[in-house]
């Protein structure tokens, strides 16, 4: 066997292991979670509200729409927030805004969320004086917004100069030429980046204490405290019940599927979109 064949395999080899070592924490805690949280799941999880403190039943359904009600939110402020300013970037990005926007996206993106809990606690809390959903929303959107700005920047700044041009040849003003061409060009994969930015949202807990804090009830106002996955989550684990531990557990592990799912779907979008 040639050296070259043999550095070859032995490096093959290295890579396979440090596969195989960096997947040993990953699937130990898909396990875990699986194994303490399938225990749990039953239909009153699901379409439950909280049981009273100390007795055992009880469900998270308040909770998982509470979830989905705050990522609304977020979306609704944050999709057309990080979307608009990538294709801005894309479109504008070389002049001094283009700048201060990129800047201001980049310096986003590296801030902890638990800041930005503390800002739209400041911001949108106290102003309000109460907790509510609108609070949870704006948090989550803040962090929404550098990962959807530039990966539109990117994806658009792949869409061909020749479509611009046909369309800008046709007489086509440029801003219907950004909307109608540009942008849905690159949808597929402006969906994907959505998609990933909505899982990362949803699996936030720090900026929802210090902005939509919990309820044990329904809420659909939203100028009120409301229930989230990732906070009920913190509040039963950290409780001295047992019951509630449990209901931890098979929480963790509806809010990974969660996540999970849109995490899977955003990279299928973006394979059927590259091939």
């Amino acid at each position: 066997m040639s050296l070259r064949r043999f550095t070859n395999g032995f490096m093959t080899a290295l890579c396979a292991l440090a596969l195989l070592v960096a997947l040993v924490p990953l699937v130990s805690l898909l396990w875990l979670v699986v194994s303490h949280g399938v225990k749990g799941l039953s239909l009153d999880f699901f379409t439950a509200i909280p049981a009273p403190v100390g007795e055992t039943g009880g469900g998270v359904a308040n909770a998982i729409a509470g979830t989905l009600y705050i990522v609304g939110i977020a979306c609704a402020f944050g999709v057309p927030l990080g979307v608009g300013a990538g294709v801005y970037l894309a479109e504008r990005g070389d002049s001094p805004l283009g700048d201060a926007i990129r800047f201001t996206a980049e310096v986003l993106s590296g801030v902890p969320s638990i800041v930005v809990g503390i800002v739209a606690y400041a911001l949108v809390v106290l102003p309000m004086r109460r907790f509510s959903a609108l609070a949870g929303g704006a948090a989550l959107a803040v962090l929404m917004v550098p990962t959807l700005a530039r990966s539109t920047e990117e994806l658009v700044r792949l869409v061909p100069r020749s479509l611009r041009e046909a369309s800008l040849a046709l007489g086509v003003p440029e801003w219907r030429t950004s909307l109608r061409v540009v942008l849905r060009t690159a949808l597929g994969g402006i969906m994907t980046a959505i998609l990933l930015a909505v899982a990362r949202a949803a699996g936030e807990t720090a900026p929802l204490l210090f902005t939509s804090l919990n309820n044990q009830y329904w809420n659909w106002r939203v100028d009120q405290p409301t229930a989230s996955l990732t906070v009920q989550i913190f509040n039963y684990a950290v409780s001295p019940y047992q019951d509630w531990h449990d209901k931890a557990w098979s929480a963790a592990l509806v809010l990974l599927l969660l996540v999970g799912t849109l995490s899977l779907a955003g990279r299928l979008l973006s394979r059927s979109r590259v091939r």
